[in-house]
């Protein structure tokens, strides 16, 4: 016996959010309804031939978005079709928020899901939905499975969508799209203003030390030839100036004072923190040779990174501690050196390109050694210019980092983001006509496509 087909009012009662289940008022004229009434989960799958484009779920950017599509070629398994203006959605991990709206066709990874609808705007307009924190919580909430969870395809089908008149779709569509473009725009002008701090960054750092920042207090001295640097200063020898120790090597000890032990994973930038510090027993001996002084000069020994090998931070925590053997202690008399003015000397290019060519690699680590330390060449100005430099240097690092606070500060660009969405889906972007046909109209147009 046939099934019997079910009515239109049937369908429509079926389709609509109740009440007690819409997540929140929108306009009269829009409805609450489920994403698998108003698009089609597509299903369709091939076994790909190598010519396709191909899209898994490393080619889909956590947050939304596309890298690049792969090709299809060597692939093997059955991938589900996608066509241009389907939206994608990963269904694996779904705390990740993987989707994407395409502009081509392919094939997918059957752990993506595969939405497509006649309406470029609603396919739009989905695509945006699926980066609303809520629809992310939903996802997490219904998946299924701890290591590698996911959201089934029925799970996401009964997903609440708040439907618009077809007009509005457009133009919420267009009006996101304008808004977003304008906060991608800002992201690039703030990425812009970032490289350019570190330019300036730099600017400074090679004037200071080559004396442009001071030369206006300085007495000449005529004794000194080199056109390099000012006739008042000096070329030395990083070890004519610091007494290095290179740091403890043990992880745990038997007997002796607990003492905390300063690692790579407790520097901040240029500071180090104080959280969860690790603590050894040391013996008197142990504590004498590796305990930490305020106004210490601690290098960067050993570092997976080659920029942050030899860089140099300075200690002032103050209490009794110690440090571990990716460091290398340097200890000299504060009345002939500000340490500041070895931490922004380090940073320098003058010193970052001597150090480059003594940092040796092997198996994945960067190392400098203390000899190696020891003969780079630095400028050596009178103690009553270095602080000068240094309070020069600070000066201005000050109101770039208060300019860069201030933009990041301000202009929170994702919450803005998410902002707009919220207020798209909830008819609060000034758009919605509430004369225009109510949306239940369109959606019975679209159920009875399956009528």
């Amino acid at each position: 016996m046939a099934k019997k087909k079910k009515t239109m009012e049937e369908l429509l009662e079926e389709a609509l959010v109740p009440e007690e289940e819409q997540p929140y008022e929108v306009p009269g004229n829009w409805v609450w309804t489920r994403i698998g009434n108003i698009f089609t989960q597509v299903k369709e799958q091939i076994k790909p031939n190598g010519t396709e484009s191909y899209i898994g779920l490393e080619q889909l950017l956590k947050g939304g978005g596309i890298t690049e599509s792969a090709s299809s070629k060597g692939i093997k398994s059955n991938k589900v079709v996608f066509k241009k203006n389907d939206v994608l959605y990963g269904k694996l991990r779904p705390y990740l928020n993987k989707h994407a709206i395409v502009n081509f066709d392919g094939v997918a990874s059957t752990d993506i899901l595969v939405y497509r609808s006649n309406s470029k705007f609603r396919n739009l307009l989905l695509n945006y939905y699926l980066g609303l924190p809520m629809v992310v919580s939903y996802a997490n909430e219904n998946s299924n499975g701890i290591n590698l969870p996911r959201v089934s395809p029925m799970t996401m089908n009964l997903l609440p969508f708040p439907l618009p008149p077809l007009n509005e779709q457009k133009r919420i569509a267009d009006k996101v799209e304008r808004l977003l473009n304008k906060i991608d725009e800002a992201k690039r002008l703030i990425e812009e203003a970032k490289e350019s701090f570190e330019l300036r960054r730099a600017a400074i750092l090679d004037k200071a030390f080559r004396g442009e920042l001071t030369k206006g207090g300085r007495v000449q001295n005529l004794d000194n030839d080199d056109k390099d640097i000012p006739s008042s200063w000096r070329w030395i020898k990083l070890k004519d100036v610091l007494e290095m120790q290179n740091g403890l090597s043990k992880r745990s000890g038997k007997a002796g004072t607990s003492v905390p032990v300063l690692r790579l994973a407790d520097i901040r930038g240029n500071e180090f923190g104080e959280n969860e510090l690790r603590n050894i027993l040391l013996t008197d001996k142990e504590l004498e040779k590796y305990s930490l002084e305020d106004n210490d000069i601690l290098f960067i020994r050993v570092n997976g990174s080659k920029k942050s090998v030899g860089k140099a931070i300075n200690y002032n925590l103050g209490g009794k501690m110690a440090f571990c053997d990716h460091l290398i202690r340097a200890r000299f008399d504060i009345r002939t050196i500000d340490p500041l003015y070895i931490v922004y000397l380090f940073e320098s290019e003058l010193i970052r390109e001597q150090l480059n060519q003594k940092i040796v690699s092997s198996a994945g680590q960067n190392t400098i050694s203390q000899g190696s330390l020891n003969e780079l060449m630095l400028p050596l100005p009178p103690k009553q210019e270095i602080d000068i430099i240094v309070s020069e240097i600070q000066s201005l690092f000050e109101k770039e980092q208060m300019v860069m606070s201030l933009i990041e500060k301000e202009i929170n660009l994702d919450t803005l983001k998410q902002s707009i969405l919220s207020k798209a889906f909830k008819g609060q972007l000034g758009t919605n006509d509430p004369t225009e046909e109510n949306a239940i109209e369109l959606l019975k147009e679209v159920l009875q496509e399956k009528l």
